[in-house]
């Protein structure tokens, strides 16, 4: 589960906001190449978006009056207040981090694609879901693969946000791990 972050008004009440966690009662700790198949789905538990958050982010990373400012941002397409893209990217790659135990952390390789279907709005509750479509072993590297992740990022009203399809690199347990 989340700590609450009150500080930086990330989360309000992560109890209130929090889904069942089931992944832990019947997964492994860590995960490693050998526990994972295609098809295997992980969930997440949920993430609240205050508009003090977007607003910050987007100051810093997207600097964009319909990032920054409510008044200004209803005159854009977006009709009020939306986070960055990019933003919400950073909230799935939380989520993903949370939710897929990997034992040698989520490591990528890459983004096939991310589509960006509805903005994410302050007072959004988001979630993931993530299902592994391809495991591919490296037959000079036996010790690892490349996992292909389509992840879904879905608001409070279950509807789709952002999907991306990621490339990540997993290892087999009881290897070592040398350099990339």
């Amino acid at each position: 589960m989340y700590e609450e972050n009150a500080a930086n008004d990330y989360l309000h009440g992560a109890e209130e906001y929090a889904a069942p966690q089931t992944l832990s009662e019947s997964s492994p700790a860590a995960l490693h190449l050998d526990g994972l198949a295609v098809g295997q789905i992980f969930h997440s538990p949920e993430y609240y978006v205050s508009a003090q958050e977007i607003t910050e982010f987007s100051s810093k990373y997207d600097p964009q009056p319909f990032h920054m400012d409510d008044e200004l941002a209803k005159d854009s397409i977006f009709r009020g207040l939306a986070a960055s893209g990019w933003h919400t990217v950073s909230i799935t790659m939380n989520l993903l981090v949370k939710s897929l135990p990997l034992a040698q952390g989520i490591i990528g390789t890459g983004v096939e694609k991310i589509n960006w279907l509805r903005p994410t709005r302050p007072g959004d509750i988001l979630r993931i879901q993530a299902r592994i479509t391809e495991i591919s072993s490296s037959p000079a590297r036996p010790d690892r693969a490349k996992v292909s992740i389509q992840i879904g990022t879905f608001g409070q009203d279950n509807k789709l946000r952002q999907e991306l399809i990621g490339k990540l690199l997993i290892f087999r347990a009881g290897k070592p791990v040398d350099t990339l």
